[in-house]
Formats: structure tokens, sequence, C-alpha cells
């Protein structure tokens, strides 16, 4: 596993490095690390963006992105945080951020029709679901409601775009890309 792992990380940095990412992290992300992204973020963002509904947007899915993998990633240290990739980069059209982080086998088909799920739904339907998911969540054992992946895709308005690279019998990286229009 570690040597494929090795492999997708290498794809991922020489396409970073190619398309000038500007953040980029691997490792375990827990609130300090966190708090740096996201000053790192403001401070590269708010040179290119005037607007401060979407600057507040793209650290609002930052947020979100990194509280996905502390969470969901299932290779996490002895304090039981999360490891994972997290890229933050920028587009003529759009902010995007780009995590990675590593999940068992058995929660690839529940996530994948989750996401399709996301997908498929209408903006009315989503607000839907987001006002149900408020009302009825249950809170999962790791503290989540469901609610970061409807509100991400709700307020982007942008399809998520995603892949599960296969690592061995037990494991999958997982590859999630989050887009924040500029308009």
């Amino acid at each position: 596993m570690d040597k494929d792992l090795i492999f997708i990380q290498t794809i991922l940095s020489d396409e970073m490095v190619a398309n000038g990412f500007p953040v980029v992290y691997k490792g375990k992300l827990n609130h300090e690390i966190l708090k740096l992204f996201t000053s790192m973020a403001e401070a590269k963002v708010s040179k290119g963006c005037t607007n401060i509904s979407i600057r507040r947007l793209v650290f609002h899915v930052i947020v979100e992105c990194v509280q996905n993998i502390t969470r969901h990633s299932d290779d996490f240290d002895e304090d039981g945080i999360g490891n994972g990739i997290f890229v933050v980069g920028e587009r003529k059209e759009y902010y995007y951020i780009i995590t990675g982080n590593i999940i068992k086998s058995s929660k690839v088909q529940k996530l994948e029709q989750r996401l399709e799920q996301l997908n498929s739904l209408t903006d009315n339907e989503l607000l839907k679901l987001h006002k149900a998911q408020m009302l009825q969540g249950e809170l999962s054992e790791k503290g989540g409601a469901g609610l970061g992946l409807i509100d991400m895709i709700r307020k982007t308005g942008e399809k998520y775009i995603y892949q599960f690279l296969k690592l061995d019998m037990e494991n999958y990286f997982f590859i999630l890309k989050v887009t924040v229009p500029k308009t």
C-alpha cells in the first residue's frame, strides 16, 4: 500500500506544480493546521478577490473539507486525527479545494451513492434535504450530522468531482474536488 500511495501522491504533486497550486499540505489535519491554512488561503484569495461573499465561501469550504478529513479519514494518528492531502488553488473562473485521504473499502459504495445523489439534486431539493437533515439528522460516532457535503454543494452550486483509487483489498484513496465560482 505505501508504494501505491506514494505513486498517487507523486502524481498529485506533479499536477500541483504544473498548475500552480498556491497552498498544498499532506499530513495530520488538526486545528492548528486549519488555522494556518485559513490564514494562508485568506492572504492568497484576498489578493485576487474583492468579493467578500466569495472569500467567505472559499473559507467555509476549506473548513468543511478539512473537517471531513479529520473526522472520516481511515489513516489517522495516535490522537485519532485524520491524515490526508489538502490543496487550495485558483483558476480564471473559480477557486478549488482538493482533498485526498484513505478510506476503507467498506465505505466506498455508500459515499459514492451519497455524492451521486447530491450531484443529481436541484437547488430546491438540496435545500429540502438540508432542512430535513437539520431536523432529523443523527450525530455519527465521529460527531458529524451529515450536513457538510450537503452544505458545500448547496452554497457553491457546483457538482462534486471525485475519484476512488484502489490501494489494496481494504483501502481506497478518496479524492474530492470542490469548486467555488468567482462570480
